[in-house]
């Protein structure tokens, strides 16, 4: 018998088990799960609808359209994975570009493994997928991390092992959504890469980030010559910063010294950026004071 035949009857021995199960309300056996998890069914496109919780959010219609082009000529080579949700009705869990692409083909019946799973393995598992293969966005990623943990109630680290990165990974993807919407479009769009969205993510000052990112963008700065401009600029402050403090300590200095000069007393001069102080002159007698009132009346 040849694989192909093989394959066309294994098909056919999976579909009966799935049509056996829409005639069943109780739950499915352990050994309807094996034989379900293990074997390629052939489903018709008909009975399948795209995830909700898919994490991709675009697709590239051109790639889409090269899919079908291959599917044309060699059919479905890797399987698409389903999970059963209902009676003749599936849900993608990996493989909606090649699901797009058979449709656009026009075939009537694609191959897939039935999976029997909840909403948060569906989840866990499209997210999974999708990230292995790389087929996600810098944003995407960090929407559905975010999502997963605050659906799932998973800590960084607990994500973080799930799904094999390390916690400070899973923080620097979800640090990224506290980008302005603009910023997060660039990455969508590849107009800025996941390094200069990490280095932007770094500045609160939301007036400087978008500065920043439109600096970058106009003079295609590499993530590299962004950081470096970033920590200039930072630089620069903390250097003027600290001059000014300085300047004004000289000027403070100055005036306690020619008071206690005049005075022949303990003087105490502070004074903040808006101006605003106290000066504290200390005496030690009734004559002391008395000369303090003296100089003031002249």
């Amino acid at each position: 018998m040849s694989n192909k035949l093989k394959k066309k009857e294994l098909g056919k021995g999976i579909r009966a088990l799935l049509n056996s199960m829409d005639n069943d309300d109780s739950a499915p056996s352990l050994d309807t799960v094996k034989e379900l998890s293990g074997g390629i069914a052939m489903i018709p496109v008909a009975e399948i609808e795209p995830n909700p919780t898919q994490p991709r959010t675009r697709f590239n219609d051109e790639q889409i359209k090269e899919l079908s082009q291959s599917i044309k000529s060699y059919g479905i080579i890797q399987p698409l994975t389903l999970r059963k949700i209902g009676r003749n009705k599936f849900q993608i869990i990996a493989g909606e570009r090649r699901f797009k692409a058979a449709q656009l083909v026009g075939l009537t019946e694609v191959p897939a493994y039935v999976r029997l799973v909840n909403d948060q393995e569906l989840f866990e598992m499209a997210l999974v997928e999708n990230i292995q293969r790389e087929d996600l966005n810098a944003i995407e990623i960090a929407v559905s991390y975010k999502r997963l943990m605050e659906e799932t109630n998973m800590t960084q680290d607990i994500l973080a092992e799930r799904i094999g990165k390390d916690r400070s990974t899973i923080a620097n993807y979800v640090r990224l959504l506290k980008l302005l919407p603009d910023i997060q479009s660039a990455v969508k769009e590849k107009q800025i890469s996941m390094g200069h969205a990490r280095a932007l993510a770094g500045i609160d000052d939301i007036a400087l980030q978008l500065a920043f990112f439109k600096q970058t963008v106009s003079n295609t700065w590499s993530v590299r010559q962004l950081e470096n401009n970033i920590r200039d600029h930072f630089n620069k402050k903390e250097k003027k910063d600290a001059i000014q403090p300085a300047i004004k300590d000289v000027e403070i200095e100055n005036l306690k010294d020619r008071l206690r000069r005049n005075l022949g007393l303990k003087v105490q001069l502070e004074r903040n950026d808006k101006g605003q102080g106290f000066l504290k002159i200390s005496f030690n007698s009734t004559d002391e004071l008395n000369s303090i009132i003296d100089l003031l009346d002249n």
